[in-house]
């Protein structure tokens, strides 16, 4: 199989982070550089229609894309350790936490970053910087919310880690870097701890 991935994009890196926890070998990266437009070569939109990294070839020729349906098929082929749920009461509960990071935290993450970076213009035509801040603040108040959460529990979905862990720590590693967004320098100790454990992890190194 072969995984299509970009520099320093995060859905790329969850998954990449995702196969490291496995520890699953023999999957060849392919570096698509975003930067210079080869997402939107036609060639590669044989293989992402919509031009998004990541894209996981299979070896029977399919193409899956979509961050979490590649982890699906990924935690199919190699069930353990297990990081989506063991039976259908837990996978409830860990999709309910991953979406949460993936639609409130993760993606207004996105649109600050896309609207408000000037880096950012060239693939965000056009910018709408108000709508941007405005997801900046909205980020901060999910962040709050699992600034909270975690001061009960010690991951994102419970008493263990899973893909919700990985999607949060993506998310805040992606603020970290173009908001320069630190939870514990605004109040929130217990995200701030969460990370610093997380990134401790080999896969978070991967």
């Amino acid at each position: 199989m072969k995984l299509y991935v970009s520099p320093r994009a995060p859905n790329p890196r969850r998954v990449q982070m995702f196969i490291a926890e496995k520890g699953i070998t023999g999957i060849e990266e392919v570096v698509v550089e975003i930067g210079k437009d080869e997402h939107r070569s036609s060639n590669y939109r044989a293989k992402s229609p919509l031009a998004k990294v990541p894209v996981l070839e299979l070896d029977d020729g399919r193409f899956l894309g979509e961050t979490r349906a590649i982890c699906s098929y990924l935690e199919g082929l190699h069930p353990e350790p297990n990081l989506m749920g063991e039976r259908f009461e837990e996978r409830a509960f860990i999709e309910m936490a991953d979406r949460r990071m993936e639609l409130y935290l993760f993606g207004t993450i996105a649109n600050c970053i896309r609207h408000t970076h000037p880096g950012l213009a060239p693939l965000e035509q056009p910018q709408f910087p108000e709508f941007g801040h405005s997801q900046g603040q909205k980020m901060r108040e999910v962040a709050r919310w699992l600034d909270g959460e975690l001061a009960s529990k010690p991951f994102v979905a419970g008493e263990r880690f899973t893909i919700a862990d990985i999607t949060a720590f993506c998310a805040i590693e992606f603020a970290r870097g173009l908001m320069k967004f630190r939870p514990g320098a605004e109040g929130m100790a217990h995200l701030q701890a969460w990370r610093d454990r997380i990134a401790e992890r080999p896969s978070a190194k991967a």
